[in-house]
């Protein structure tokens, strides 16, 4: 083990010269505060998509309120469909605003720049391979991207008196923690999509209980309604488990579909990790992966 600590001394010499403490990287990250960038570009992101599903359904109403008007004075499609569910379709269409507006602000979100740019993984992998290691870390801490934050979090956990790893488990675990907090900030906007899926159809099920007391309070008063005058009742019933379902089933689809694309991100930086620290190693014990392929025979 002595013998293999001398033989690649120069180079485990560049790496710790080259390697940060975790105070050091504080003050680079706190100087540079790329957490707080990403945390009030998403605030502003959530808003603006917000506010942009909300303008556009706002541009549209008059339009919709006057499609399929016919002059006979029969209803449009929006009376017919929306308008006549009454009241409680206000509760189920805040849900589908916010449905949009997470959906659009995590089509957004979750995007690869965002989470493992190429540009900064060839980057990193040039510094790696050549032992850069403080390098590396000053170029993560200064990339507010998912990548960027997690070597900057791990990366000083490399031990350059361990030749054989360059302590990968330290680094390892630093991932680890990394991951699961991170992942939880993540996951709190996809959760709210779920929630969705959930509320939506205890919402429909509410109209359609509404619906129904109202029209067993008209039997109840006039003893024998007349079809017409339970009509409006069984309507709301009706089209608020309609829209419920409606609402339900793509809140699901999306909570999924942007969950496995979370984690297939993650899984990506994960992987580029891997392949960082895999580089140093190989750039440090060079000489011993060598000596165990065999080149010719020895006479």
């Amino acid at each position: 083990m002595g013998q293999q600590i001398s033989k690649n001394q120069p180079l485990l010499d560049r790496i710790y010269l080259e390697n940060l403490t975790p105070r050091y990287l504080a003050s680079q990250v706190g100087a540079k505060n790329p957490e707080s960038t990403m945390i009030y570009k998403t605030k502003k992101g959530l808003f603006s998509a917000f506010s942009l599903v909300l303008t556009t359904l706002l541009v549209s109403a008059p339009g919709l309120m006057a499609q399929g008007e016919a002059p006979t004075g029969d209803k449009n499609a929006l009376q017919k469909w929306v308008l006549d569910g009454g009241w409680p379709m206000g509760l189920i269409a805040l849900a589908i605003i916010a449905l949009l507006a997470l959906s659009v602000f995590n089509f957004i979100n979750l995007t690869k720049p965002k989470f493992c740019p190429d540009d900064l993984k060839a980057a990193l992998l040039d510094h790696m391979m050549n032992c850069r290691v403080r390098s590396a870390i000053e170029l993560a801490a200064s990339h507010p991207s998912y990548l960027g934050r997690m070597l900057a979090y791990s990366l000083p956990n490399i031990d350059a008196t361990k030749p054989e790893d360059l302590g990968r488990d330290g680094v390892e675990d630093a991932v680890a923690d990394f991951t699961i907090n991170e992942s939880r900030k993540n996951m709190v906007w996809i959760n709210y999509i779920a929630l969705i899926a959930q509320a939506a159809p205890m919402l429909g099920l509410f109209g359609t209980v509404y619906g129904m007391v109202n029209a067993f309070g008209v039997l109840s008063s006039t003893g024998a309604a007349e079809p017409a005058q339970l009509a409006g009742d069984i309507q709301i019933a009706l089209l608020t488990t309609f829209w419920g379902l409606l609402t339900a089933i793509p809140s699901l689809i999306s909570y999924f579909y942007f969950k496995n694309k979370l984690n297939n991100l993650v899984a990506d930086a994960h992987h580029t990790s891997e392949e960082l620290i895999n580089a140093s190693i190989q750039t440090v014990n060079q000489d011993a992966y060598l000596a165990k392929i065999p080149e010719g025979i020895a006479v």
